[in-house]
């Protein structure tokens, strides 16, 4: 299933069904007089979070949905039937705009969360409606109202507990096909990643979810490379795992380029906790690893952790500082229990 983000789609609501003008007319009844029914009311349209869904790709060929409209009165005071809503179904994290203002009408981040977006017009009303005591014989009706009808923007931003940042190449794929059972592409050319991947991290009885982000470099908020549009998928995460390729002669110079274009784009990513890591150190000796990883921590002005997913190396320590931070420990339980401090991650 290809990923897809952003799909603009257009909806319509029903229109409510006309009045009916009839007049009842029965053997040995010598004054009928009028009796034609309502309309039926139009349709709403509707947008459902459902789960199980994590990309907008149904509406890549489909962008127009339209809720049925009411059925019209009919006589002997039969009312119309009212037409049938429009749902359409989003992954979790859908924010849903307004096409023409950009404003936003709201968000769904949880699976049965639904929300009304077009209301169906109502019915018209029959010539039953007018009779009075001086009008016994109206001709009057009414036609339904129109339904809503808006052009809205969805954009998907997921849902996920931490995100994998950094260059292209940095070993982010590799991380992520390491911990969790996804699959990414991996290979040895830059922007194997085009859209954003998700995993999920089990440590004993714990888990939380990874997000892979394809690779940024310099310009990337003025549309550079792959550009910054897949940031967005990182707003809702706790921390982010910053991986710096180790094999890289400017590890500093690498860091500063990806928190450029963090604080570039916005959205407070500048703001959430930061875990950095040199990625690929079993390509290196330990006295490079040492000089580049104090390199680093003087840019960042942290602690650098070193990481190889292909041995395994420091592996263990990054996912229990992620855990840490997404589920910080229960300071009523003791150490033993403590959910924090999971058994060692297995391969």
């Amino acid at each position: 299933m290809k990923f897809l983000d952003q799909a603009k789609v257009y909806v319509k609501a029903g229109k409510g069904g006309p009045g009916c003008l009839s007049f009842r007319r029965e053997k040995n009844i010598e004054f009928g007089g009028p009796n034609g029914g309502n309309g039926g009311r139009g349709g709403d349209s509707w947008i459902l979070c459902v789960d199980g869904l994590n990309t907008l790709i149904d509406y890549r060929y489909q962008q127009h949905f339209k809720a049925q409209n009411g059925r019209p009165g009919e006589g002997a005071l039969r009312s119309g039937a009212d037409g049938e809503d429009v749902v359409l179904q989003v992954p979790p994290g859908t924010e849903i705009l307004d096409f023409e203002t950009e404003e936003l009408l709201g968000e769904l981040t949880q699976p049965g969360q639904r929300m009304l977006i077009g209301k169906g017009g109502d019915g018209g009303v029959g010539n039953a409606h007018f009779k009075t005591s001086t009008n016994r014989a109206p001709r009057k009706t009414t036609p339904g109202y129109p339904g809503e009808e808006r052009t809205l923007l969805l954009r998907l931003k997921l849902i996920a507990d931490a995100g994998l940042v950094g260059l292209p190449n940095a070993g982010k794929s590799t991380f992520l096909s390491t911990v969790t059972r996804a699959r990414p592409k991996i290979a040895d050319y830059p922007f194997t990643t085009l859209f954003p991947g998700l995993g999920v991290v089990r440590l004993d009885e714990r888990e939380f979810v990874l997000a892979d982000l394809p690779g940024l470099i310099e310009g990337a908020h003025e549309g550079v490379g792959l550009g910054d549009r897949f940031l967005g998928h990182v707003e809702r995460c706790r921390v982010l795992l910053h991986l710096v390729d180790a094999t890289s002669d400017t590890v500093a110079k690498d860091w500063r380029t990806v928190r450029k274009e963090l604080a570039a784009y916005g959205g407070g990513l500048t703001d959430k906790l930061e875990i950095v890591a040199l990625s690929k150190c079993d390509a290196l000796t330990e006295e490079e690893i040492t000089k580049k990883r104090a390199a680093l921590k003087r840019a960042a002005k942290t602690d650098v952790l070193t990481i190889s997913s292909a041995s395994g190396r420091g592996v263990q320590e990054v996912l229990n500082q992620l855990l840490h931070i997404i589920r910080p420990p229960d300071p009523t339980k003791d150490a033993e229990s403590d959910p924090a401090t999971p058994r060692p991650w297995t391969p």
